[in-house]
This record gives C-alpha cells, structure tokens and sequence, in this order.
C-alpha cells in the first residue's frame, strides 16, 4: 500500500526506453535518461518538482547512494523528511538496497547504476565498489542521517549556545513535548490566575465575554494559541499591535473625527433635510423612510452609545442587507451623497471595532502565551514551534552565523529534502539564513563550497496548509537553487502508479480546472502501466434517490423522541450518510466476493472521518475486514474502559458502576440478570414503580409467562429469596453480597468472577499496577475470552488495546504510580492516545490526508459532494510572504466571512488558496488509485458556489449500477478462513488465540530481573572483546569485564571503603578465574579509573545525592541493567543524573550497539525522572571518561 516506485522492474524490462514521457531541464523537454543523470548526481544541486507516482523517494535515496560511491562519508550526508515514519521508510530503503546489491551478480549492480544516471563504463568500474558498500557503511562509526525537520532543528539546538537558548526562553534540557493536552488544564488556571491579578486584564476579559460570549473567547484564545509562532515573531519585529490599522488609515477623510462617530453627529442636519425631502415624495415606501428617519434622529442622545444606535437605525432604514440603498427611495444627490458617506463611515467604524478588539486580544493572547512558555521552562519542555524558532534564530543570527557556517561545512556535504511543498514558511527561511552564506562567487560569505542540494516536491500536492505548510516556499526554494546554488530545476509529470483510465481521468479533471483559470500548474501526466488489466477503470456509484430520500427522512427524525435505555443516540449527519455507506459496502463486497482484490487492496477516501465511521458500521456486519488507521483516545477503546472500570472497583469496592460494567465485560461474561440478582440481593435496585422480583413470585399465578430477569442466576426461586430480606436497612455493596456470598447460589459467570475478585483484591495493594494488570490478562484468561467474544475483523485492534495498556502500565510518567487509585486517577485525567495497529490485509478508511504517501489497487472517494469548509470565525488572519522572514500581518478577526476593510484582501488570497489545496486534495485523492477508482457522494444539503469533487470527475466516469447485497453472506469469500477462526475461538478460546493468523502476538510478559550475579560468558556484552577475537579470547574479555564490575561495585557499595582495593581485586580475579595476565590488567584498569580525576568523583559516595550499582530498569518493553547510576547536586541545588558504562574497550563511543544500549539507558532515566537533565558517559579501562550525551540524543530518531 505504501507508495514505493520501484524503477528497476521497469528498466529491466525495456520499459524506460518505450514510453513517450514528460520530462524537462529547465523548461525545456529533455531525455528520459538524461533526466536521472542530472536528478541522481550529488556533486549537482537540483529541484525537482515530479508528479504523483514519479518515485520522488526513489530519486532521492539513489542520490544518497551515488554519493556514498563517490566517497561520502555517511555523517556528510542529511536527509530531510516530515515524519518519522517517512524517515523509517527511506532508512529501509536505503539498507535493503545495500543488501541486495551485496548479494547480486556484477550484471546487476551495473543495471542498477546505469538506472541511476551512469554510462556503461563508470558503471562497470564502480560495480565492485557497489559490492562492498554495505559492509563500508557497517564499519563507519555514524550511519546516513535521515532525520525529520524538527529532529534536525533539536540536534543543532543542543549544540546552540546556552545564551541563545535562555534568549529565546528555552530549556537547556530540550525535552520535546508532542501533545500539549495534558498542560492545557494547568496553562488555563494559570491564564485565569494572571487576569485575575491584573486589572486592566480583567476589564477587558469582561467586555470580550459581554460582546462575544466566554465560548467564543475561549475559541479566540485558542486559535491564538495554535498560532503562537507566527504571534510571537509579529510581536518581536513591532508588527503585532498594528496589524489591524487604524480606523482613519482605511477612511482618510474621517481624520478630523476623533471618533468615527462623531461624524454622523455632524451628518445629523443633512439626514434631517433628507427627511423632509423624502416626505415629499411620491410612493409610500419615501413616506414611511421619512417618518423612520425622523424617529431615528429624535432619540436622546445623552445615553451611552446612543448615536450608534441612531446610525444603526437610520442605516436600517436607507440601506438593503446587501449594502446597497433602497432603490424606492430614488436618487436624488443628496440621498446618494449621504449613502455613499454613511457606508464609508460604516466601513470606519468596523475597523475601528475590529482594531480594538484586536488590540485587546493581543493582550490576553501574550498572557496566555507567557504562562504557557513559563510552564514549559519550569518543567524543560519544549515544543515542536520552539525547535523551529530555536533554528531560526541559531541560523539567522548575526554573531553566530559564522560559528554555525562552519560548524555545518565541516558536518553536511549533502543536503536532501523529500516532499518540500510541505515546508512552512518559518522553516524555508531557518535553512535560507544557512544556505544564502554559499550565495556567490568562492561561495559567499562563507568561503566554503557550498553543499550539493536535493529538494523535490510537488506543489500539486500540498495539502496541509492547517500545519503551516505554503506551497509558495517551493518556488522561492526553486528559485534560490537555480539562481545562488547554479543548481538546475527538472520537472517530471510521467508516473509508474495510475492506470490509463485513472490517469485520462485526472489529466480531464484538472485540464478543465485549468481552461476555467481554477488551477495553475498541471502539465498533462503520462503514465508507464500498461493497459488490460480488467479492474482498470473509473466508475461513480450510481445513488438510488428513494434511498437518499428515506435516508434524509430518517435524518429528520432522528432527534425525535426515543426510549433511551434500548435506542442509542443517532446523530442525524452520520445517519444521513447510512444510505450512501450501504452502497459502497455492497461493491466492496462484490469486488471481494468475485476474488478481483483482497480486503487490503481497497482504500475509502474522504475528507472527513465522519461518513467512514458510518461505512466501518456496515462493513462490521458484513464481516469484512476493516481499519481506521487513526490514533484514537484510550479511553474511548471499549476494551481500556472495561479494565479501568475493574481496578477502580479494586481500589473503590463501593463503585457498584465500576463493579457492574467489569462483570458485563467478556473478562467474566455476566448477564443482565447476574446484575439485577445482585442489585436485589443488596437491596440497591429501584424497581421503577414494579414489585422486586421476589414479591412477583409470590403473587397468584398470571397468564404472563414470568420475565427472564426475574430468575436468580442459577435458577432457584430460593436463591433470591434468601439473599434478600423483606426488611432491614441497606447495609451491603455488590461487592460484599458477590464477596460474601455461598458459591453454588451464584450462577457461573459471578461464581468465577467471585474467585478471581477475591485473589486480586488481595493482592492489588501489593503488586504495582503493571503487575495487578499483567496477573489479571494472565489469570483471568483476557486475551482468550475477549478473542472469542469479538468479530474476527476486530479482534486485531482489540487485543492490541490490552496490550497497549499494559505497556502504558510501565511508562506512563516513568512508571512513577506504585498505588492502584493513583495509576487510575492519572488514566482518566490524561488525555492519552492509544495508536492504531497496522492492519495491512484489511480495508483502509482513511482521510485524504492520512492517505498522502500510499496507494492502492481500488480507491473510492467517499460524500465526494460535501462542499468546501465554511468561513471560520474567532480566528487569526496571518499574512506571511515568502520573501520576508516573518509575518507581514498577524490579525484577530470575529468573523472571516465579514473582515474589517483592511483585510479583505487578505482573506480573499487565503480564500483563493483554500480554493487550491482543495484541488489539491483531490488530484492527491484521485492518484492513490493504481486500477480503479469509484466515485460516490451523499447529496449535499447546501449548494456550493465552487464545483464539488463529485461535479468535477463523474462527467468522465462510467456509472456502476450497486449490487445486490446477499444478506446470508455474513463474510465474504475472503474472510472465510477468518470466520471459521471465529467459530472456533467460541469453543475454543485458546486454541482460536493460538491458530489466530492476524498476526497478533502474545502478551508480552515482563519477567522479575535476578539478583546481582555473575553473568554467562555468552550473555556479556564483550567487553573488549574486537573484530578478530577468538572465541577463547571473547570469553576471557567477558570474565575479565565481570571482575571489572565486580570490583567497582564492591568498592563504590556501602562498605566498599572497609576493604582494602587489592583484597577485592584479589577476590574478584578468583571469582571469574583470572590467570596472572588477566589480573594484572584487571589491577590496571580499576587502578586507572579511581585514579583518574575524571572518573574518581563519581565513586565519592558522600559527595553524591545519590549513587546505585547494578540499577535494574524496565523500559519500553526492554529490561535492562545500569552498570552505575548516580545524581550530583551543585550549590545551588541543581540537580543531574549520570548514567554510567563500563568499557573495556578503549573507544566504545564508536560501537553504534554500544551507543544504542546507553541511549536506552537515558531514556529509561529522563522517563523516570521528568524534567531533570541526564547525561550518560562509557567509563574505559584506560580511566577515560567519554561524555556521549549529545551523540545519543542527536542519534535519537535512529535508535528509536
């Protein structure tokens, strides 16, 4: 499904030298081959802007490689990508290359070279080079780096100054926070607390709630806070408080007015002769204007905003809705003299509005944003808005800039950037203040030869303007490369994704959009798949109006009364969609059903998740596989909220809710009428104005045959009976009367739940919550039961919470809760993420967005006639050119479909560029599809001013009549195999777990770490141990790295200092059976370390606030032991904790496993002590100590 252009197929086959395709050398047509000659070359700097499906990624990895070939080293080259998971890809990319070419024939490596741009000599020359690169790389102390913008930014922050850092208000300790959830409660009783505090703040708040609503304020505040980067550069360059100008800026004549007002007072005596003028007239629509007019002017004008509210009415009287005067009224010049005053002072007055409004809320903005930017200092936080600004200012700072050129000479050979339309204006200018130093001759103000520079894009594709991206930094990027790197600019508009149908749909779509002046820059595509594959093809799914008709019925009645406790809540827009999502399941269904595709070839697209929630519904029952690949809260996953709700009976045993919702759960399977027996037997239960079931029995037979939930759990009349007594007070909780309770009363399901409530509560205040959690899945048979309960098309994502749980058990804040109430308090507070597992053999419902990137045989656009996104309201008008290195205009405004006169222009060009990134979304929409793509819509409710997706691409698709939908197929052919895995799980539930073929793995189970003892020579890290080494040498370099750390422990514990060093050198060496050589050298590495004036201060237990050996961590799921970790304090209380290594080796820092193996250690520290910096160092066997805290962390997105 992941976009993955592979070229050398296409190659291989001759295919490269048959297809008449676009490409171009700076405008201009050029050779194919040519092209990859250019694209491929590293000692060139290019822009390529290519088409969906041209194998962007594939250029850019290839450029990576021929560089290495040419003598690269890997540290010389960064990657740049958007995602982590981007980065991911392009590191697999680059490694199984490398393994193939390692392993294929020298036939091979030339085709691939030749591929990339070489003629047939270089290549054969350099095909035995290509042999070896692999094991070249292997041997290098650094890999490639291929990072994402803001990992880049954080490694040049962390070797930024300290005083840049404290300038820009950011913490030394650079701990990136990526969801600002948790802190938003805290940030806003801080907010809250400074307007308190401050008089004049608190006035204005008042008036901003009186005139707006607090709602709306709080939406204000909010949109400020999104944009908080593009506030604070306004604000630091002097643009922030005027960028909403004054009212006689905009209407020059009102100058003399010291306020706009203050104008119609003057206008007073020509509106009363217009009165009287008017009431001469003719038709009585001037006759009653006359009489309105005289009312208006007539009112007292000693009150507060009484002459806005006399214009207001007078406008009222003159003017239409629209603006423009009452044409009854007739045109004499004095009517048209005072309306074309009147609407120039209305225009006046809604700028002087808007500019106090602004002004006031630049205000509460900043106080929101400094308490914001104190509670991340307090807590060493930083964001991703920080790292970018952080970079800019390092980069772009005068003093520095010479410091940081040379810095970047010596580190970046080669600069690559992948998917560059999604570059924000702030970070095109971060690397423009680098890269404008080489502008030049002898390269610039740097004197260095400027870096070879990659950057391809696709401006076509730039949908995320909401994440700041500006398709416009493409361009200005293109255009600096060509004209101050002398770099070329290719263009490809030839792809290897679409079929011919879906391509001459694509190529129609925007052709038109572009003769309609709608869409600039589409080149016609040409597409390498060949035809006659019988899927090809581009439908619309033709709607049944009896169908949507009932659907929008149904809609109407949706918020009709219902009886609440047996109806769930339907939300009238998702029901709307119902009909719409029946026919897209139906040609999902006969698609799989005929075996043209399996589930995971198909993707639904649409730009709101809201109609594929609707679709998902359908989909589950008809059984057909399907994921929503989307991050969802853990709270929401049914699954989470079943075991939350049974620790909080565990830590409260009188939440009867709590209690209740855990035995209805598939861990104890209990009925409805467990519940009701355990409501009556505690005497809880109001029976709703019926008798309880125990006076029911007791009456006369009736003709009623008697109600299911009147019988106990077992059966017997007696049973209910005797647990509840016809008088007496409510002394008794479920949990007693389950607790309690005679064993063979209870029905199966709450016998077992009695059994196994009863041993963890025994025990829940004794285990943390991780190992409460871990014996609760284990002993009570979780994972089993809830695979038998479940659909099979569910089951994936539903064990995969429990396990998400469990390990949340372990991280969450370090694993700081050891007590049960307070892990559950935090869960229910957090606003936690539980992420999506990878689904890949089912259907994918997706939004556009989260499809960008990927691509799939079948593609159906979903609700393709949705019209565009309404005008926003309370939000911010950002103006940022290009060109300028920060904002230009930085706006509050009420209402973007009504602005102030100073920024209609603004909103008119945002306006036009929504207008373009939803183009955009569609050609993004319409190129996921390889064979066909299905168009389908739900009618809109509200016709739309510009073209719908649905009005742009069914002129050029075939109708596709909907199938019958065979209502015995409960799954189709394709989960077939799936289903009898489901029947089997109900009878079976661990043979089902065992045989389940989704790939779920099994509950990772954390075993309890031993106590200290000598390690087995195979399980030592090798110590010592180098490249060459026999096995009999390896085991020595492993017993002689034990006694080192045997020694030190010995020596550094709480009565080390008793012993003399030699005796516990001695006793060490006799332990692991050192001969003389390795003993001597034992003596000299312990003596070299405690000698050594570096290492001796971490052996000074009295000087240390803490120190411990031989730490025992769990991590991530990694189990894992510190050789020494200890907190130092300085005078002024400051805090730091080192992680310490022992090595034998005197250059560990270049092993990368050594490096990993020490980042893992810091992370399970910096997570278990949160805003305290760590530091991590190898400790040598020559007494060195090798600080390595800046190279793990810049290694961070490598080792993760």
């Amino acid at each position: 499904m992941t976009g993955s252009t592979d070229m050398t197929t296409d190659l291989a086959t001759g295919a490269f030298a048959g297809t008449a395709a676009a490409y171009t050398l700076d405008g201009a047509p050029v050779a194919r081959e040519r092209f990859y000659a250019l694209a491929c070359d590293p000692a060139r700097s290019v822009v390529v802007e290519a088409c969906a499906g041209a194998g962007k990624t594939w250029m850019l990895v290839s450029r990576i490689l021929r560089a290495l070939l040419d003598g690269a080293r890997p540290q010389d080259i960064v990657a740049i990508t958007f995602t982590r998971k981007a980065a991911g890809e392009m590191r697999a990319r680059l490694n199984e290359w490398l393994h193939e070419f390692a392993h294929c024939d020298d036939a091979g490596r030339v085709l691939a070279l030749r591929q990339r741009g070489l003629p047939q000599a270089q290549a054969e020359a350099l095909a035995p080079r290509l042999a070896t690169l692999q094991q070249r790389l292997l041997q290098e102390a650094r890999p490639v780096e291929i990072r994402t913008f803001h990992a880049w930014f954080s490694q040049l922050l962390r070797a930024a100054p300290l005083e840049l850092l404290r300038a820009q208000g950011l913490s030394p300790e650079l701990q990136l926070l990526e969801d600002e959830t948790d802190l938003m409660p805290e940030l806003w009783q801080r907010f809250h607390a400074a307007v308190l505090a401050d008089e004049s703040l608190l006035a204005v708040y008042r008036e901003l709630c009186l005139v707006h609503g607090r709602n709306k304020l709080q939406d204000w505040l909010m949109a400020a806070f999104d944009k908080r980067v593009e506030l604070r550069l306004a604000q630091a360059h002097g643009r922030l408080m005027d960028s909403v100008p004054t009212a006689t800026e905009v209407v020059p004549e009102l100058a003399a007015f010291a306020d706009p007002i203050d104008a119609f007072t003057a206008m007073r005596g020509e509106l009363q002769a217009l009165a009287a003028e008017l009431g001469q007239g003719r038709n009585k629509t001037q006759k009653a204007t006359a009489v309105a007019l005289e009312m208006a002017l007539s009112t007292p004008r000693d009150e507060p905003q009484a002459e806005a509210r006399a214009l207001a009415a007078v406008r009222a009287e003159l003017f239409t809705q629209k603006g423009t005067l009452v044409k009854a009224l007739g045109d004499s010049p004095l009517l048209l003299d005072l309306g074309d005053r009147l609407a120039r002072l209305q225009l006046a007055l809604d700028q002087a509005d808007a500019r106090a409004w602004h002004q006031q809320m630049c205000g509460l903005a900043l106080t929101l944003l400094e308490a914001f930017e104190r509670l991340k200092r307090e807590r060493g936080l930083v964001d991703m808005n920080d790292l970018e600004r952080g970079a800019l200012a390092l980069l772009g700072d005068a003093e520095l800039s010479g410091w940081v050129q040379e810095r970047l000479d010596s580190q970046v050979r080669h600069l690559l950037i992948d998917e560059f339309q999604d570059t924000s204006p702030l970070q095109w200018h971060a690397l423009y203040a680098w890269l404008s130093g080489y502008v030049g001759a002898g390269g610039g103000a740097s004197g260095q030869r400027p870096p070879s520079v990659f950057i391809v894009g696709d401006p076509k594709q730039s949908i995320y303007r909401f994440r700041r991206a500006e398709p416009r930094v493409f361009a200005a990027a293109r255009d600096f490369v060509r004209e101050g790197l002398d770099g070329v600019l290719l263009a490809c508009d030839h792809t290897r994704r679409n079929s011919a149908p879906v391509l001459a749909a694509v190529n129609a779509v925007f052709e038109q959009a572009s003769l309609a002046q709608q869409y600039t820059g589409f080149r016609a595509h040409t597409t390498e798949v060949g035809g006659g594959d019988p899927l090809d093809g581009v439908h619309f799914i033709a709607g049944d109006e009896a169908d949507d008709a009932e659907s929008a019925a149904a809609t109407r009645d949706a918020d009709t009364w219902r009886p609440s406790l047996t109806e769930p809540r339907r939300e009238p827009e998702l029901h709307r969609r119902e009909a719409e999502a029946q026919r897209i399941a139906a040609c999902i269904a006969a698609l799989l059903r005929d075996g043209q595709v399996q589930p995971g070839d198909v993707f639904v697209l649409a730009r709101k998740r809201e109609g594929l929630r609707v679709l998902a519904q359908v989909l589950k029952g008809l059984g057909i596989a399907h994921a929503a690949p989307e991050d969802m809260a853990l709270l929401d996953a049914p699954d989470v909220r079943d075991l939350l709700a049974l620790l909080d009976a565990l830590a409260s045993s009188g939440h009867q809710l709590s209690l209740a919702h855990a035995l209805r759960s598939p861990l104890f399977g209990a009925t409805e009428a467990d519940l009701l027996w355990l409501a009556a037997a505690s005497r809880s239960a109001h029976w709703l104005g019926q008798e309880p079931p125990q006076a029911r029995r007791s009456t006369p037979a009736s003709d009623e045959a008697p109600l299911a939930d009147d019988a106990p759990p077992n059966g017997s009349a007696d049973s209910v009976e005797s647990a509840v007594s016809s008088t007496g007070p409510v002394t008794r909780s479920w949990w007693e009367v389950l607790l309690q309770a005679e064993p063979a009363s209870l029905s199966e399901p709450l016998r077992r739940a009695q059994g196994l409530l009863s041993r963890w509560a025994s025990v829940a205040a004794l285990r943390s919550p991780h190992d409460l959690l871990d014996a609760i899945v284990d002993e009570g048979d979780l994972m089993a039961r809830l695979a038998a309960a479940v659909p099979a098309s569910e089951r994936r994502a539903r064990l995969h919470a429990v396990e998400a749980l469990l390990a949340l058990a372990l991280e969450l804040d370090g694993g700081r809760y050891a007590g049960l109430y307070g892990f559950v308090r935090a869960l229910k507070s957090r606003a936690l993420k539980l992420a999506a597992p990878a689904e890949p053999d089912a259907v994918q419902l997706l939004t556009v967005h989260g499809a960008k990137g990927l691509e799939a045989k079948v593609v159906v656009l979903m609700d393709a006639e949705a019209g565009p996104a309404r005008a926003e309201s309370m939000a911010l008008a950002i103006s940022w050119p290009v060109q300028e290195p920060v904002p230009r205009t930085v706006a509050f405004i009420v209402s973007e479909a009504k602005p102030p006169p100073s920024l209609q222009a603004l909103l008119d060009d945002e306006k036009e560029q929504r207008q373009r990134e939803e183009l955009n979304a569609l050609y993004v929409a319409m190129t996921r599809a390889r064979h066909r793509l299905l168009l389908s819509r739900t009618p809109a409710k509200r016709q739309s001013a510009s073209a719908s997706w649905w009005a742009r691409v069914q002129p050029h698709a075939a109708p596709l009549a909907v199938p019958e939908l065979d209502a015995s197929v409960d799954v189709d052919a394709a989960n077939a195999e799936d289903a009898a895995r489901a029947a089997r799980a109900a009878h079976a539930a661990h043979a089902a777990v065992a045989s389940h073929a989704d790939g779920v793995a099994a509950v990772a189970r954390l075993k309890l770490l031993p106590r200290v003892a000598p390690l087995p020579a195979e399980a030592v890290d090798g110590m010592g141990a180098e490249v060459g080494q026999s096995p009999d040498e390896v085991d020595e370099s492993a017993a002689l790295g034990e006694a080192l750390h045997r020694v030190l422990e010995w020596h550094s514990g709480p009565r080390g200092r008793d012993h003399a060093l030699e005796r516990l050198m001695a006793a060490a060496a006799q332990m692991y059976g050192l001969d003389a050589r390795r003993d001597e050298r034992l003596q000299r590495s312990v003596k070299a370390i405690l000698g050594s004036a570096d290492c001796a201060a971490f052996f000074d237990g009295d000087a240390l606030a803490w120190h411990g050996n031989e730490v025992p961590l769990s991590w991530n799921g990694h189990d894992m032991r510190l050789d020494r970790l200890v907190c130092r304090q300085d005078a002024a209380g400051a805090r730091t904790w080192w992680v310490l290594d022992y090595k034998l080796n005197p250059a560990p820092q270049r092993n990368p496993d050594y490096l990993q193996q020490l980042w893992r250690y810091r992370e399970a520290v910096m997570a278990l002590q949160p805003g305290e910096p760590v530091r991590c160092a190898f400790i040598t066997g020559q007494g060195r100590l090798i600080d390595c805290t800046e190279a793990v962390a810049g290694a961070a997105d490598l080792f993760a």
